[in-house]
């Protein structure tokens, strides 16, 4: 939605009164409300419990299930000997005495990290194993038409050897051997059907439980059922047994059978054949990525000239083949990296340039706006204010693997900075102060900071003002400060820029002082130098295959390195 008190078009309107623009939010009822409309709104007789908040706060409020016995009442209980919701009259009614409750949320957590096990369990283990039974049956297919050609084959030369009064028999014997193999083919296509069936039902049901966890409609939540009892219940695995070609001596009247025949094939179910495989794929579940080591000689694989008038600062990838990349002016601009040709450009907002700019898991651009305040997202070329600060003011942005936003932000007095992540609108944590109550981070002053999360969810800013990289972990406890190496290439003082990480956690950041690109490990070891003929060296990222991207401030040209194996 574009700011009603910044924008003329897509203006929210309240519900009640559609002229005043929506100011107020009822989570009971999800209606848009302006300030006026709120009393008229709560004096209805639609619900008992209108939760108004600022429009901003929206779905912030635990929805309670409606009571099945006592109309909208609201179930705050739980009878766990009965095994359901229960609301005040309910218990006023006796009907649960001496029945042991809990409190709703306390059960509706114990489900939603029931279901989400479940879940993990679907998307790690069950879903793979099921990717692994396909990949041995289409192999084994495979096989059978190889296997079954050889057999051919084999009827073949031994018909050639009966020559013209043959050919007939040689035509039977293979007429026999197609049905065969078409009998086997189309159970074992039979069979592949039923497991994509199975994995494309496994699917949905993810899916499912996906959208009750996005939610806040706890009665959706506690509507889930999964059905992962059933999954675990592997398909028996099936094994086709070939026929064997006997070939037999030419006899005229027994030419039939002394040609040679075919023994039987079949077609058998083993149970046990399929065990379950677990492929782990977040940091919590242990995920291991393949070992890549670094490479003698970093190389520049392309170099992307970009149109900026003045000074390139910002880099991030959208994907293995685009970039978006922001300057000294309010366009951020999207380049296809093989070809370098613009392929879309988007202005902000407020007409200011974009402190810096990140990609979050879904592929929406998001960008803040240092003297606007805000950090937004752009969604279908709309931009839609995400974050609205007072007495703070947003610096550097970028997206964690969980889908939050980590921001680091300045004081307006430029006296304090601060690490703040965000769930959508709502503040998680905040991370400023170390054990001993010092500042992690330099004021601002002037100085730039910049963010990115590790592949083992350790927090690393770039600290320009104290001239080091400052890595906390999770719960933001200090972890160690690097502040350069020696001898550095131009034999300047560690000036640290644009940050990120790759696949084996190494930690990259910009020095424009040297003209390169410093690689840490992640406990903070230095391992070496990336200059590749760098100039001014600012915003970093990497894709996919662990390539660098480096934004360079006055040529305005991306360069594209590659580092590891």
């Amino acid at each position: 939605m574009m700011d009603p008190r910044t924008s003329a078009q897509d203006v929210m309107r309240c519900d009640l009164c559609e002229t005043a623009v929506v100011q107020m939010h009822c989570d009971t009822c999800l209606v848009n409300l302006c300030k006026a409309c709120v009393g008229e709104h709560i004096s209805t007789g639609e619900s008992k419990d209108h939760m108004v908040v600022k429009f901003q706060d929206r779905q912030s409020t635990p929805l309670y299930p409606t009571c099945t016995f006592h109309n909208k009442d609201r179930c705050v209980m739980y009878c766990n000997q009965c095994d359901i919701p229960v609301c005040l009259g309910c218990l006023a009614s006796k009907q649960h005495l001496g029945h042991e409750l809990s409190k709703l949320l306390q059960v509706l957590d114990e489900k939603k990290d029931m279901i989400l096990k479940e879940r993990n369990e679907l998307n790690d283990t069950i879903y793979p194993t099921y990717q692994d039974i396909v990949s041995d049956v289409q192999n084994r297919m495979s096989q059978l038409e190889k296997e079954y050609g050889d057999l051919s084959t084999a009827i073949t030369k031994h018909g050639e050897d009966w020559h013209r009064e043959i050919d007939k028999l040689v035509k039977k014997r293979k007429a026999e051997v197609n049905e065969m193999k078409n009998t086997q083919l189309q159970t074992l296509q039979k069979h592949l059907g039923e497991i994509n069936k199975k994995m494309s039902d496994i699917k949905d049901e993810i899916n499912s439980i996906e959208t009750a966890i996005d939610t806040n409609d706890l009665s959706k939540l506690f509507s889930v059922t999964s059905n992962v009892h059933t999954h675990r219940n592997l398909p028996h695995r099936i094994i086709p047994s070939l026929p064997k070609f006997i070939p037999g001596k030419i006899h005229g009247e027994e030419l039939d059978k002394m040609f040679g025949a075919l023994s039987s094939s079949s077609l058998t179910s083993d149970k046990h054949g399929y065990s379950m495989k677990t492929r782990q794929k977040s940091p919590e579940a242990g995920f291991s990525p393949p070992v890549k080591q670094l490479i003698d000689e970093p190389k520049t694989v392309t170099t992307i000239k970009t149109e900026y008038s003045y000074n390139l600062y910002n880099v991030v990838c959208l994907s293995d083949e685009e970039i978006w990349t922001s300057g000294d002016d309010s366009i951020m601009k999207l380049y296809r990296i093989n070809q370098g040709s613009l392929l879309k450009s988007i202005r902000t907002k407020s007409g200011k340039w974009p402190s810096n700019i990140a990609v979050t898991k879904s592929g929406d651009l998001v960008y803040t706006d240092y003297r606007n305040r805000t950090v937004n997202i752009v969604k279908n070329e709309k931009i839609e204010e995400v974050i609205r600060l007072q007495n703070w003011r947003p610096n550097s942005v970028c997206s964690t693997s969980s889908g939050d936003l980590l921001v680091i932000m300045d004081s307006d007095n430029k006296k304090q900075t601060k690490v703040v992540c965000y769930s959508g609108f709502t503040e998680k944590q905040s991370i400023q102060f170390d054990d001993k109550g010092k500042p992690l981070y330099s004021p601002s002053s002037g100085y730039l900071g910049y963010i990115t999360e590790n592949k083992n969810l350790d927090i690393c800013v770039s600290d320009e003002g104290t001239k080091a990289v400052v890595v906390v972990n999770q719960a933001g406890k200090l972890r160690f400060r690097y502040t350069g190496h020696t001898p550095a290439p131009n034999n300047e003082p560690f000036n640290p820029l644009g940050i990120t990480t790759d696949s084996q956690s190494h930690i990259l950041t910009a020095d424009r002082n040297n003209h390169c690109v410093h690689i840490i490990d992640q406990d903070g070891q230095f391992l070496r130098y990336i200059d590749c003929g760098l100039s001014l060296p600012w915003g970093l990222c990497t894709d996919t295959n662990d390539n660098l991207f480096v934004a360079q401030l006055l040529n305005k040209q991306v360069k594209k390195i590659k580092y590891l194996q």
